[in-house]
């Protein structure tokens, strides 16, 4: 009796060890999926990374003081019918308080409000509705004939955090030698709720050539390479900032990455991010043929901007763990 019990009490712990050995074997395997989705999708184009949160823009550093010879900030802002977020974009943009600031509304003639939004922000800032051909030309047509030494376009959905002016315009003062800079984002939803965040490692200009990293509404450049390299190509519909980006690193022009988040990206169905997909596979495809001389596949393009990646990733956690701080 005693010897048919210690069988079957023996059967049942093997029972358990396979039991705990198939539950670690789940558990890796659910660990290597997540490797892969994050592989898939880093968390700079996660764009949904929890929760909707309030922004609460007393958690980013202050604006730090205006240099007394801070240069002119030139920025547009393109919009087409827009009118539940452009007021915010412009809040955003006009309570910096940037002493030598042009800011301009291209609108393309909207029909859902826009214009009284406008009319009623009196003078403090310049604007048109007229037709155009679309983002690209609005963004061409906003910076006609203006004079300035810094220059940003920022989407009728964005937002600037507080600072970003002074901190942009302090910056290039500092770094004569710096052209082009942009720094890390926060992602929003339609409501302005905090839903995610992308903190980008350093600059890396070979990564660019494959994958277009460097988010728009954070990016500055000084007018020279406006002057060199030409306005917006209109014919570019989805991929025009990487393409000006291309076209400014390939004439030689420096990058830095900022250590400080600098805008709001906003996420919502209407999104022309979203919306024209199709256009932009196309788009970045003509970009990679023109840059490269040839069209790599989804693998060689992967396999060019790992090491980005991995950069990204490690900046990620160890902001999300506090080991960095912005």
């Amino acid at each position: 009796m005693d010897e048919e019990f210690r069988q079957r009490l023996e059967q049942l712990e093997n029972r358990v060890a396979l039991l705990e050995r198939n539950q670690d074997l789940i558990a890796a395997g659910r660990r290597r999926s997540s490797l892969r989705s994050l592989w898939r999708r880093p968390p700079m184009w996660t764009f949904e990374q929890y929760p909707p949160r309030l922004l609460n823009l007393t958690a980013f550093p202050p604006a730090p003081a205006i240099h007394p010879g801070a240069p002119r900030i030139a920025m547009v802002t393109p919009s087409y019918n827009h009118a539940q977020y452009l007021d915010a974009t412009i809040d955003s943009i006009v309570s910096q308080n940037y002493p030598d600031l042009y800011y301009h509304v291209q609108d393309g003639a909207s029909i859902d409000g826009t214009l009284d939004l406008l009319k009623g922000r009196g003078d403090s800032l310049r604007w048109r509705s007229e037709p155009d051909k679309g983002q690209s030309s609005a963004i061409n047509l906003g910076f006609a004939g203006i004079e300035s030494e810094i220059m940003a376009y920022l989407n009728s959905d964005d937002m600037l955090l507080p600072g970003t002016l002074a901190y942009v315009a302090n910056y290039f003062i500092a770094h004569p030698h710096v052209d082009v800079v942009y720094g890390h984002r926060v992602f929003i939803d339609r409501e302005g709720l905090e839903v995610g965040r992308a903190v980008l490692p350093p600059h890396d200009g070979r990564a660019l050539r494959y994958a277009d990293y460097i988010p728009q509404e954070t990016m500055f450049w000084r007018k020279r390479v406006w002057d060199r390299i030409g306005p917006i190509d209109e014919s570019l519909h989805y991929a025009m900032d990487w393409d000006f980006i291309l076209r400014a690193q390939a004439a030689g022009f420096k990058f830095a990455r900022l250590p400080r988040f600098l805008a709001c990206f906003r996420i919502h169905d209407a999104q022309k991010t979203a919306s024209t997909y199709a256009v932009g596979v196309r788009e970045m495809g003509i970009l990679r043929r023109r840059n490269l001389g040839f069209e790599p596949t989804q693998m060689q393009i992967r396999r060019a901007i790992a090491p980005y990646l991995a950069k990204q990733l490690a900046y990620h956690y160890a902001y999300k763990l506090g080991m960095l701080r912005y």
